[in-house]
């Protein structure tokens, strides 16, 4: 019996050590390289949490291709790999933490950058850092690194260098793919010559073939206008700055003989080589947060950034993310990328604001992240809404897919997602509360969906604290300027949530079942008919792309170029009142108490394909002043004068705002007494010297 007992404590002490031997190696950050420290700020102090530090340098990584969490990425598979059968990658990152670790609150706050641009990353002084220093007041850590392989590095953004998928035999990876140019990338007097990007800030997919027989280039006068083929030899693949004749031919640039017309708009399909993996960026991202709250020291026993004496102590750490890095956390979560490889989570809370339903598809074959699919240039680009678009699992009857963006309940986190009204027009909001059938769908209860009314994309608006209204030559009605006082006030918001359980404010998104979400034709006939204000007709409908069989909820492989339009989408979009302002939603201080009426879309010029959308820019058409005014110019909205009667009437209406968006915890105390303090110093229905 003995002898048994011995030979089965060794067969599985055998078992064991096979389980180890071909376990797959964590993903992992396997070296940390730190290129500076610096006084932040010039050695400004934040409140009790003194001065900090600025730490740059590079974090390198590797993956196990053959780990389920990784195999979700495409092309991760045709990656070149190390000896191990590893693949390899670094990003830059920037980290400030306080001098003082112990004078901290042991938590971080991830601020996922756009496009490589962090509003830290490049502040130098006090003044620079201006209304975001209010996390640092708080303790936090701020941390950040590359996660976009496609940008060209740079000292003043943070550019992921991702490795390169090839075929088998090393040869290259070709497929057809489209780039666009318009006023989105041609300057007034337009040019003869661009990268294929369309930026000098991001790499464009070399060209496999440069003959322009094999390639299409057209040009069109509307978004779904058609399109004129612009004839092979009055193009070529090449820069010429001066035009043809000074044209040197590349493989990743374009020349137009005859010049890009900005008004006009331009696509390229061509065939291109070497994709990125692209979605390797979530890797970095989840590699880099994990290895900063859980890791002690790499695995070369380099000691991480913040631990003190070798010692980590973080107990939170929060993301977040606004517009493209928006999408790219919903993505993030839906792939499974906030459970690393060793199942732990990696962010508690993740807040993307200014996303709407937008995905950001870095999951794919010639991912091209830089260009949102937009209602007035590109509705059909790739970066698009696709579902799932809710964060619970819903059907969706059109693709019978059923799933959701959050369905793994051990390592989900907490969500915020806060969006402006510009989102609901352009980018598809709607659909994060509303089925394809038009019918509401329920919150998870993990989950708060927060909406800033009667501001554009990154919550514009105009009024107290903020400069008057400024004008696009492509946009019709004047345009505001932006603010985020329910950011710092949702932040804190979060902390409670996760950290003690303390309910946050409800979501306040419009919904159907109330009347405060309704079609675009509803919106339109209640907006009030403001003089010389063009209302868009239209919001960026939904149209259900097939790229080919190979392309799914999951991101794949982009055969079909341009892609083929099977379904249109109800697309809703919040209730105007008589103002023109949204009747859903928690107001700001500048909504509740408005100085004029502020609008999440503006229209285009009739030079510039109008009255589309003009991009995500809102509009702001302020009040007349006085009654007699108003009457004068036919404008059917109050006078300045009819609301308020005075200027202490303004200072009345301006505190009653503010402290009931502190009751409601989406707005600081230190914010309200800082509108409050701007409305009493204003001159808003000031009587002037003369009396008048």
């Amino acid at each position: 019996m003995r002898v048994m007992r011995t030979r089965a404590w060794w067969q599985g002490l055998l078992v064991v050590c096979g389980l180890l031997m071909w376990a797959p190696a964590d993903a992992r950050v396997v070296r940390i390289v730190v290129e500076s420290r610096t006084p932040f700020a010039e050695g400004a102090s934040f409140g009790s949490t003194g001065p900090y530090e600025r730490i740059t340098g590079f974090s390198y990584h590797e993956v196990d291709p053959n780990d389920p969490l990784n195999a979700v990425v495409t092309d991760l598979d045709k990656a070149p790999r190390n000896a191990r059968g590893l693949v390899e990658f670094r990003t830059p990152f920037f980290l400030l933490k306080p001098l003082d670790m112990s004078r901290g609150n042991h938590k971080i706050y991830y601020t996922v950058n756009n496009r490589g641009n962090d509003p830290l990353l490049n502040a130098k002084t006090r003044a620079d850092v201006g209304l975001n220093d209010f996390p640092l007041r708080m303790g936090y850590v701020i941390a950040d690194a590359g996660w976009e392989g496609d940008l060209v590095p740079a000292p003043t953004r943070l550019a992921a260098e991702l490795p390169v998928a090839r075929q088998p035999d090393g040869s290259p990876i070709v497929e057809r793919m489209r780039y666009e140019y318009s006023d989105r990338n041609l300057p007034q007097d337009g040019l003869f010559t661009l990268n294929l990007e369309g930026s000098p800030a991001f790499r464009s997919y070399e060209a496999a073939d440069t003959s322009t027989a094999r390639a299409t280039l057209t040009v069109r006068d509307a978004v779904r206008g058609p399109k004129t083929a612009i004839a092979a030899d009055r193009w070529a693949f090449g820069r010429c700055p001066t035009g043809r004749a000074s044209l040197v031919p590349s493989s990743t640039d374009i020349c137009l003989f005859d010049g890009f017309r900005r008004e006009k708009l331009y696509e390229l399909i061509y065939l291109a080589k070497n994709p990125i993996v692209m979605a390797l960026g979530h890797a970095t991202t989840r590699d880099f947060a994990s290895f900063l709250r859980y890791e002690a020291r790499d695995s070369a026993g380099t000691a991480n950034p913040l631990a003190v004496n070798g010692a980590l102590d973080i107990r939170r750490i929060y993301a977040t993310g606004a517009s493209q890095t928006g999408a790219y956390l919903r993505d993030f979560m839906y792939y499974g990328f906030n459970e690393d490889e060793a199942h732990r989570r990696v962010f508690d809370g993740i807040t993307p604001t200014i996303v709407g339903a937008l995905r950001i598809f870095l999951n794919a074959r010639f991912a091209d992240p830089n260009v949102f699919g937009s209602q007035d240039v590109t509705p059909d680009y790739l970066q698009n809404s696709y579902p799932p678009f809710t964060y619970g699992v819903t059907l969706d009857r059109v693709t019978g897919i059923r799933d959701g963006v959050l369905t793994r309940p051990a390592t989900d986190p907490f969500v915020m997602q806060i969006d402006s009204a510009s989102e609901f027009w352009q980018l598809r909001a709607s659909l994060n509360t509303v089925d394809a059938d038009g019918q509401g769908v329920p919150i998870p209860a993990n989950v708060r969906l927060y909406f800033v009314p009667s501001t554009g994309h990154g919550f514009t608006t105009s009024g107290l604290t903020l400069p008057p209204p400024g004008s696009l030559d492509r946009c019709e009605n004047p345009t505001p300027s932006g603010t985020n006082d329910i950011g710092r006030a949702l932040l804190v918001a979060m902390d409670a949530w996760v950290d003690r359980g303390t309910p946050p404010p409800p979501s306040n998104y419009p919904r159907v079942e109330d009347g405060t979400l309704v079609p675009v034709a509803e919106a339109v006939a209640a907006f009030p008919k403001i003089p010389r204000v063009t209302v868009p007709p239209a919001a960026n409908d939904l149209d259900l792309l097939d790229f080919g069989p190979a392309f799914g909820k999951r991101g794949g492989v982009l055969a079909l170029q341009p892609p083929r339009a099977v379904h249109r989408y109800r697309v809703l979009v919040p209730k105007p009142d008589a103002d023109g302002l949204d009747v859903g939603g928690s107001r700001i201080v500048q909504v509740r108490v408005p100085l004029g009426t502020s609008t999440g879309w503006n229209a285009r010029t009739p030079a510039f394909r109008g009255p589309d959308l003009c991009g995500l820019t809102g509009s702001f058409v302020p009040f007349a002043s006085t009654a007699v005014s108003r009457k004068s110019s036919s404008d059917p909205r109050l006078s300045l004068e009819e609301r308020y009667r005075d200027h202490a009437g303004f200072v009345r209406a301006v505190t009653e705002a503010a402290r009931a968006l502190v009751a409601e915890r989406l707005l600081l105390q230190e914010d309200a007494d800082r509108y409050i303090a701007a409305a009493e110093a204003s001159a808003v229905l000031r009587p002037t010297p003369s009396g008048h």
